[in-house]
This record gives C-alpha cells, sequence and structure tokens, in this order.
C-alpha cells in the first residue's frame, strides 16, 4: 500500500503542482507585455488569462498532493519526524504565498486587461506586478526545497 501510495503522491507532484510552477514563473513577463502598448499585447493578454486559469485549476488539483502525502506518511510510520514536519510547515507557506499574494495579484493584472489604460485597475495591476516576479520565486523556491526534502529525507530512519 506504500508504494502505490507514495507512487501516486509523486505523480500528483509532477502533474498537479509542475504546471503551477511553470505557469507562476511565465505570468509576470507576459502580463507586462499585456499591459504595455506593443504589437504583442492581445497574443500576451490571451497567454496571461490562460496562464491564470491554469494556476487556478492546478492550485485546487494540488491539494491532492499534500492530502496523499500525510497519508503516505502515515502508512510509513514517518508522520511524526522532523524532515517530514519540516516538510508539511513548508508547503503550508508555498500555499500561502500563492493564495495570498500570487492568485490575487494575477487576478489584478487579469481585471486590468479589460480596463482602459491609465485606470485605477491597470495602476493596481502595475504595482502587483512589481512584487509577483519575487512572490513567484519563493512559492517555486518553496516547492523545490520540499521536493529536495521528500528526496533525502534528512534525518530519516527509513533511509534515502
Amino acid at each position: 500500500m506504500a508504494k502505490l501510495l507514495l507512487s501516486l503522491h509523486v505523480l500528483a507532484s509532477v502533474l498537479f503542482i509542475g504546471p503551477v510552477a511553470v505557469a507562476v514563473s511565465m505570468f509576470p513577463r507576459r502580463a507586462k507585455a499585456a499591459l504595455a502598448d506593443g504589437p504583442d499585447q492581445v497574443s500576451a493578454a490571451a497567454s496571461v488569462k490562460l496562464l491564470h486559469r491554469i494556476t487556478q485549476v492546478y492550485a485546487l488539483l494540488g491539494i491532492a498532493v499534500p492530502v496523499m502525502g500525510v497519508g503516505t506518511a502515515q502508512v510509513m510510520g514517518v508522520l511524526g519526524q522532523t524532515w517530514l514536519i519540516v516538510a508539511i510547515a513548508l508547503t503550508v507557506l508555498a500555499a500561502a504565498s500563492l493564495l495570498l499574494f500570487v492568485l490575487p495579484a494575477q487576478q489584478n493584472t487579469v481585471d486590468a486587461l479589460d480596463a482602459a489604460p491609465g485606470s485605477e485597475e491597470h495602476t493596481r495591476a502595475a504595482g502587483a506586478l512589481r512584487l509577483l516576479p519575487m512572490t513567484a520565486g519563493v512559492f517555486n523556491l518553496l516547492w523545490a526545497v520540499v521536493t529536495v526534502m521528500m528526496v533525502i529525507r534528512p534525518g530519516s530512519t527509513t533511509g534515502a
């Protein structure tokens, strides 16, 4: 049972968290192009809307990753180990950064695409875009650290 749960946990990580990480990383650059006047504006706006939708849908699907992870840890008997508790805490921080910073900034940008240039929506989106690359980087860095911890399991008695 542990091997099945672990396999599902890893597959969910790759299939659900991977697209979020890519979409979150690509969004700021496409958003700047979409909000600027230029020949790329229309296609960039379509990209921004698609990347935001990918982020939303796959973030929701990504809930399966920690759920299956906790189930796997319970079956393997490692639920109380420090490395896993730290990984869970980092996962919570990654989810919080996505929900509190990344998704609202993306939504502000998508809302601004239909507003007139120079409007309040454009100004708010421009402000959100200044921090979005950093928050996207923090989100992705947290997931990278969690992934490494899942592989090397520091202090685990189950071995690497």
